[in-house]
């Protein structure tokens, strides 16, 4: 029984890290009633995107880099891009990147996409990944910390480094099996979006030197790092066998939409190049299928 528990515990922190880690795009708000979506079919095969002629994407409101309502983040640039591809005009349903959110948007047909989803989340069908990355480790150049890719780094023991780290993220799992969770500093995983950040929070606890290393999500990581006022070095967290860092990220459609979905994989394969400059330019640490970067974040 005992061992049944903590497998449960177990998979539900991965399910709420692949929460934190998944975000959708988003711009403008729409209004519609949970029964839209029902009245619009794209074909005989009955995708029933909401309207044929608009993209409509599930959001978050306020979760740089991924998305808010300015349009600021890097998937509502891809959005842009997709939009365009597919002769459409571009439109959001917002919801908070938290629970309910998929059953509040896309179940609910206020849109037909959602453009940041793990692979492997059971809520959504996935389409093929669109970019694979990783947890990362974020420290202040030149410090002691600096250049530590693994959280087994004697340093982080020997310095009592202060770790930053958010609440039931992969990354903890190594600390605790490590003994480390003593060095953490936590950040809360479910948090409203609207009005607060883990992310920069913990960033700003690093340039100021409240912490001396930060785990995030690479996204996060590679974003924030851009941004700081500082001079922080971003990389990749080397993975521990048993502990999975990298995820596979792709779109997530309804389950019935099956037409749909090979549309938006043909889309990314004839776009990958310029989907690809988008996440490089928002410093987006990307793994090939070996684990090694594609593009090094800053």
């Amino acid at each position: 029984m005992t061992h049944q528990k903590t497998n449960r515990r177990r998979r539900r922190s991965l399910a709420l890290a692949l929460l934190f880690a998944a975000s959708a795009a988003t711009a403008s708000a729409q209004h519609m009633g949970a029964d839209a979506g029902a009245r619009g079919s794209d074909n005989s095969a009955g995708i029933e995107l909401i309207d044929p002629k608009v993209l409509r994407v599930c959001a978050d409101p306020n979760n740089l880099p991924f998305s808010n309502e300015k349009g600021e983040g890097f998937e509502n640039k891809i959005a842009e891009l997709l939009a365009g591809k597919l002769h459409k005009e571009l439109a959001y349903a917002y919801y908070p990147g938290a629970t309910g959110f998929v059953r509040n948007t896309l179940n609910a047909h206020l849109c037909d996409v959602i453009l940041g989803m793990p692979q492997g989340n059971d809520l959504v069908q996935p389409t093929n990944p669109y970019y694979r990355t990783t947890y990362a480790i974020v420290t202040r150049a030149g410090s002691d910390m600096d250049g530590i890719v693994n959280l087994d780094d004697p340093r982080l023991k020997e310095k009592k480094g202060r770790i930053g780290l958010v609440a039931n993220t992969p990354p903890g799992n190594i600390l605790a099996k490590n003994g480390m969770i003593g060095l953490v500093k936590p950040y809360a995983l479910m948090i409203d979006t609207r009005v607060e950040s883990s992310s920069a929070a913990m960033i700003h606890d690093l340039e100021k030197g409240d912490i001396d290393v930060a785990l995030l999500w690479g996204p996060i990581a590679g974003y924030y790092a851009r941004k700081s006022s500082a001079k922080l070095n971003v990389a990749p967290i080397v993975e521990t066998p048993g502990v999975r860092m990298a995820f596979r990220i792709a779109f997530g459609v309804r389950n019935s939409d099956q037409n749909w979905k090979r549309e938006l994989n043909t889309l990314l394969a004839q776009n990958k190049a310029e989907i690809d400059k988008i996440l490089a330019d928002y410093g987006v640490p990307m793994l090939d299928e070996s684990g090694q970067p594609i593009v090094k974040a800053p």
